[in-house]
């Protein structure tokens, strides 16, 4: 037995989600579950359609991409996520656990039209407090050079512009690409990638509705998102 049996399983319970909750078609999407105190996460092999993965089949990466343990390749996304969990959660201590990339239909119109998601009403203020960020296309030479790890390094280089936080901004979209999102587990990172799916399409039906809407106000911004994830939060049960 593997002595990341549990890492995983956690990462094949999560990929199980993708198609579970609708977030992409045939082989495209993945997710990957991490172990920051071993520095290594287990990830979606390239490829394999969801039906015929397996816990086993998850395959061991550690934060500089290389293959620690697996028979088969990992995802072609896994140099992204390598990126980010070395960036986010090793340098900037981010609570990091879960990253999810896939090709969800809403989501990724928004990043074809690089342009963020605005937030318009509660439902998105309930998880963060800003508009869903999105980055510019990437460079001729960044995609030359190393596509998958350039994308890493443009979502951090644009969130480090922005000066947004990881921990409370958990979902971006590259633009012409599509959505990436985390959270502290790899189950909490499907959790928002569906969230992000949800208020890309209410923002879009919102703009049909009314061209010119604007976002909403910064208070029920703030009392939204503190009522859930403040120090004196209220939401839910104890």
């Amino acid at each position: 037995m593997s002595k990341y049996t549990e890492l995983q399983r956690e990462a094949y319970e999560a990929n199980m989600q993708i198609p579970a909750q609708h977030l992409a078609l045939y082989t495209w999407g993945n997710v990957s579950a991490f172990d920051k105190d071993a520095g290594v996460f287990a990830i979606k092999p390239s490829g394999v359609p969801y039906p015929d993965l397996t816990p086993e089949s998850m395959v061991i990466v550690d934060i500089e991409g290389n293959v620690v343990e697996g028979k088969l390749r990992p995802s072609s996304d896994t140099p992204t996520h390598a990126v980010l969990y070395k960036e986010f959660a090793v340098k900037d201590g981010a609570k990091i656990g879960g990253i999810i990339h896939t090709h969800s239909t809403y989501a990724v119109s928004w990043a074809q039209a690089v342009k963020p998601v605005p937030l318009f009403g509660t439902t998105h203020a309930d998880h963060i407090q800003t508009e869903v960020p999105c980055t510019p296309y990437l460079s001729k030479e960044a995609v030359q050079n190393d596509y998958e790890k350039e994308t890493g390094n443009l979502i951090v280089s644009h969130f480090r512009s922005l000066k947004l936080n990881p921990n409370e901004v958990n979902m971006v979209l590259v633009g012409g690409h599509g959505p990436f999102a985390w959270g502290a587990t790899a189950d909490k990172s499907v959790y928002n990638a569906a969230v992000l799916e949800e208020v890309s399409h209410m923002a879009m039906n919102t703009l049909q509705i009314n061209p010119a809407q604007k976002t909403l106000p910064d208070y029920i911004i703030e009392k939204h998102y503190m009522r859930k994830h403040g120090p004196n939060a209220y939401y839910g049960q104890k």
